[in-house]
């Protein structure tokens, strides 16, 4: 988490479609939901998927209805920090 608002190099809101979770099996769809995540941040953020941090909130969200019935889609705020990690938060 963002401690000091000095660290911060950009912050944007996104909405990420996570359709493609339907594609799999049921028992594997949240597992993929999150995976869909880090990749979508890393293409967009411009980062590598090791230096990318989701918030244990947006796991418990994806998680809520259980493993086989994830949203269609979420909204996250990301952030960039200066160092090159890149957070997945809830706005």
């Amino acid at each position: 988490m963002v401690e000091n608002q000095d660290q911060v190099s950009s912050e944007i809101m996104m909405t990420i479609p996570l359709r493609k979770a339907r594609l799999v099996r049921m028992d594997r769809r949240a597992d993929t939901a999150i995976q869909i995540i880090i990749e979508h941040v890393a293409k967009h953020a411009k980062t590598t998927r090791e230096k990318i941090w989701v918030d244990n909130r947006v796991n418990e969200m994806i998680w809520s209805r259980g493993r086989k019935k994830v949203p269609s889609s979420l909204q996250l705020k990301i952030i960039k920090l200066q160092e090159g990690t890149t957070e997945v938060l809830l706005p």
